[in-house]
């Protein structure tokens, strides 16, 4: 009986192999952390290709070690991965240099040169210098620049869930549902862009150096017999095109209707609904393809997100690192403790979390920053203001999402690891004054990516099958009135004027050399 989904989910911080019944039941789970990212120069951030695929194949031996007749079992495989991470791969699938990772800062300055006309345009609706941006950013472009031999005999230019379908199939193909990246891809018509596109003119790519799309649970191929003695898959188990993390963690949340907001509290935090028409909450910038065909994920994302509370665990969290390794739990299991001693609003200490540059919002001088400090704080304030300093955030994406969809979310479904933390799901009921729900399952983008599976495979009929059988809520969260009124205070007339006053600081940090990556 084959009626089990293995989801391969490649994060930034770890690689797991997770495994679902059809009715979204997380039977096993392994996992890898990833300690060994490589930062040649400030502000970037590369890994080898080859080691995740490896990193993803031992996970997969592991659960077939933990339980031996699950490998019977197993009706399907799919892969989500995190977005925009690139590397250039050979015609016979080495990676011909580490895979530069999303949150690498390098930048291009010899660009590819964009037709007068598509320039006059893009200076006329005022976001000159956001296609600047979209341009310097782009490895492809950096490559050209600083590495020309390597870019000339790139066979194709894969995202990690390329890489990974790659390894498994023997085939250059990809989901739609991964294309998150600086590419030459139409986000409207969900394929790769025409000739006429300008992003042909903006990135040093040609077309036949991209992969093959395929749509969201369709078959990309069957694990070979190479891949199934690295991973233990059984050779010939079918592959079927999943999506992104985060387009996986919606579905994986139940979080399809558009007044549903969904909320992901991962490395990089999001704000999400889910439309079937194509909005862009700003001018340039698209909708995500969702984990559902023909669907789009509008989103506004924090791009250090609950990586904050990874960075207070290295910087101030010394004394629950040494308690957790005594009880055998994770540090971030002890910060609740730290967020219940101080109050909603941490005394007026209000931190913004715009740690990473931007494009439009924050711009490319963003910084962030802690106000409003004075001799009552302590370590925990500081704790409690980054999860409301996110929350703010968040909440900002909420109401431009909002204004331009023309419709109220009615509640809030919110994944990734920080949705674990009791005090981090009350404190967002809070700031956004919405129930707010707990999945039964943290690993919603694993979850999701499973259901991709599930009805590709005709498992489940649909999608709204998919979601009423495999998703559900454990727990609801409602906002406490009192709370609500404070945050309301504290958001509408602290943290929204902060980074315009702040910018011009910003600037000049910038002009002189703050360390940012060139």
């Amino acid at each position: 009986m084959k009626d089990l989904l293995l989801s391969i989910d490649l994060g930034t911080q770890s690689v797991r192999a997770l495994l679902f019944d059809l009715q979204g039941q997380l039977l096993g789970r392994q996992q890898q952390v990833f300690t060994d990212y490589q930062r040649e120069h400030p502000g970037w951030m590369t890994h080898d290709g080859e080691a995740f695929w490896l990193a993803a194949a031992s996970c997969c031996q592991r659960l077939w070690a933990e339980q031996p007749p699950w490998r019977q079992r197993l009706a399907g495989v799919s892969v989500t991965t995190q977005r925009g991470s690139l590397v250039p791969m050979d015609a016979d699938g080495r990676c011909l240099a580490p895979a530069v990772i999303w949150l690498d800062q390098r930048r291009a300055d010899a660009l590819p040169r964009i037709a007068p006309w598509w320039r006059a345009a893009f200076a006329l609706a005022g976001v000159a210098g956001t296609i600047d941006g979209f341009q310097r950013a782009a490895p492809v472009n950096w490559w050209a620049q600083h590495e020309p031999e390597l870019h000339a005999r790139t066979h194709k230019f894969m995202l990690l869930s390329g890489l990974l379908n790659q390894r498994l199939t023997g085939r250059f193909a990809d989901s739609i549902g991964s294309q998150v990246a600086y590419l030459p891809f139409d986000y409207k018509r969900h394929a790769w862009a025409p000739s006429s596109d300008w992003k042909w003119q903006a990135l040093a790519v040609r077309p036949e150096q991209l992969p093959e799309l395929l749509p969201v649970g369709s078959a990309i191929g069957q694990v070979t017999p190479a891949a199934s003695a690295a991973s233990g898959i059984p050779a010939g188990t079918p592959v079927l095109a999943a999506a992104a993390d985060k387009a996986c963690e919606i579905l994986g949340s139940g979080a399809l209707a558009p007044e549903v907001g969904a909320l992901s509290y991962g490395t990089t935090a999001t704000i999400n609904l889910t439309s079937p028409r194509y909005l862009e909450h700003t001018a340039f910038v698209p909708p995500y393809p969702a984990a559902v065909p023909g669907h789009y994920s509008v989103e506004v994302q924090i791009t250090r997100g609950f990586w904050l509370v990874s960075w207070f665990k290295e910087q101030f969290g010394h004394p629950e690192r040494a308690l957790a390794e005594g009880l055998g739990v994770a540090p971030e299991a002890l910060f609740d403790e730290l967020v219940a001693q101080v109050p909603p609003g941490s005394l007026g200490l209000t931190l913004q979390p715009t740690w990473s540059p931007g494009i439009r919002e924050p711009g490319p001088e963003a910084r962030g920053a802690i106000i409003g400090f004075s001799e009552q704080h302590t370590r925990a304030h500081l704790y409690r203001a980054i999860l409301e300093g996110l929350a703010y955030a968040l909440r900002g994406g909420r109401e431009r999402l909002e204004k331009r969809a023309g419709l109220q979310l009615k509640e809030l479904r919110v994944s990734g690891g920080g949705s674990q933390s009791n005090a981090a799901m009350q404190l967002t009921a809070d700031v956004f004054r919405l129930p707010v729900a707990r999945p039964h399952t943290h690993e919603t983008s694993g979850l999701g990516a499973a259901m991709d599976a599930a009805v590709g495979l005709g498992l489940h009929a649909d999608f709204p099958t998919a979601v009423r059988e495999m998703t559900r809520v454990t727990r609801w969260f409602q906002p406490n009135p009192a709370a609500a009124d404070l945050y309301d205070q504290y958001y509408g007339s602290v943290y929204r004027p902060m980074y315009g006053r702040l910018k011009p600081l910003y600037q000049e940090m910038l002009r002189i050399g703050g360390g940012r990556a060139g």
